[in-house]
């Protein structure tokens, strides 16, 4: 977490501004009923104690290589030379800097989720009277983990495209040690909840759903951008029973004709070109689409999830598949042609009308 005092800062600054961040970071977790881990409201790890304390003692703090390469400083600058201030900026500049979020601004009205690096809240807006999922990031999370570019990626992508069937985001920014990244709030609930409580669904619901995904995926391709998260999980219901693709944690811009090599994603829906760590494209998601349908409709993944990426590749290049009795033949030729864009054939091509 690249966040630390300015060379002039004085002692005295430092401990006001940790305890009115720490204040209001608590105040606006606070909410009835919430149980928000400790760890989260830490604000200032030993780490960066130390770091403050050196540049107290007018000694450079230590920062990752890496970063300084993000923000493109060589070697031959002095690390000192980075105040707060340009640390913020630096962090991120697609994230506007702003306060800590006060309880007159926001209301935390539940614990949604955990995400895939922090938390995800149920958020009221005061002014404007509405409800928003907020996804809470700590920067210690981002830089420990090597995700820089994707925390970075996944707001570029989601600034680009608005769909009816795309998750929007309508607002993210920055404080000293967090990222924020607020999108619609879908009360419904996610697919995949959906899918637990009722076992499977008919044909002609799936059907419905995988013209929405389809559009969604379609129109995301068209822009460059291959999602690479395609779950249940991952898709929102609005209150009028329609589809929100969300969650561009994976996300990233791919040219035509470009290729990935970067194996993520959730394993049961990811396609072998990804398995096998590429070369991939955005068919790839195609695959997952298809994963998604049959399970959708059968109540069960067509390969069960393995515990690593080599085991779970040789079942998927090993399974028998076969399209269930069950499936009507126009919903087995639907999963089958969808599945056929990947490249990787999802069944024998035997299915007739």
């Amino acid at each position: 977490m690249m966040v630390m005092m300015g060379a002039h800062a004085t002692k005295n600054t430092t401990t006001s501004t940790d305890a009115q961040e720490n204040d209001g970071w608590r105040g606006f977790l606070s909410s009835v009923g919430l149980s928000i881990p400790a760890g989260l409201c830490r604000l200032a790890p030993p780490a960066l104690r130390l770091n403050r304390q050196r540049m107290l003692r007018g000694k450079s703090p230590d920062v990752p290589e890496h970063v300084l390469r993000l923000a493109g400083v060589g070697p031959d600058k002095l690390r000192a030379e980075w105040t707060l201030p340009g640390f913020i900026s630096m962090f991120l500049p697609e994230f506007p800097h702003r306060t800590v979020p006060r309880q007159e601004h926001f209301q935390v009205l539940g614990y949604i989720a955990k995400g895939s690096f922090g938390p995800i809240l149920k958020v009221k807006d005061r002014a404007e009277q509405k409800t928003y999922a907020v996804k809470v990031i700590p920067k210690s999370e981002i830089l420990r983990l090597g995700v820089l570019e994707q925390s970075k990626e996944e707001v570029i992508v989601q600034r680009q495209v608005r769909h009816p069937f795309v998750h929007d985001l309508q607002d993210c920014w920055q404080t000293q040690r967090h990222l924020y990244i607020m999108c619609d709030y879908c009360s419904t609930g996610d697919l995949y909840t959906y899918w637990q409580m009722i076992g499977q669904f008919t044909e002609d619901t799936v059907r419905v759903f995988a013209a929405e995904l389809a559009s969604a995926l379609g129109f995301l391709h068209d822009f460059g951008i291959i999602h690479r998260d395609v779950k249940m999980e991952n898709i929102l219901l609005t209150d009028d029973g329609h589809l929100r693709l969300a969650d561009f944690g994976l996300s990233r811009r791919l040219e035509r004709g470009g290729r990935a090599f970067t194996i993520c994603g959730t394993i049961q829906y990811m396609a072998p070109e990804v398995l096998s760590g590429g070369p991939y494209n955005h068919a790839a998601d195609w695959w997952s689409l298809g994963i998604l349908l049959f399970s959708l409709v059968t109540g069960k993944f067509p390969v069960p999830a393995e515990a690593d990426h080599c085991s779970m590749l040789r079942r998927v290049r090993s399974f028998p598949y076969e399209m269930p009795l069950s499936f009507s033949p126009q919903f087995a030729l639907l999963v089958t042609e969808v599945t056929l864009m990947t490249g990787f054939t999802f069944v024998t091509l035997n299915v007739r009308l």
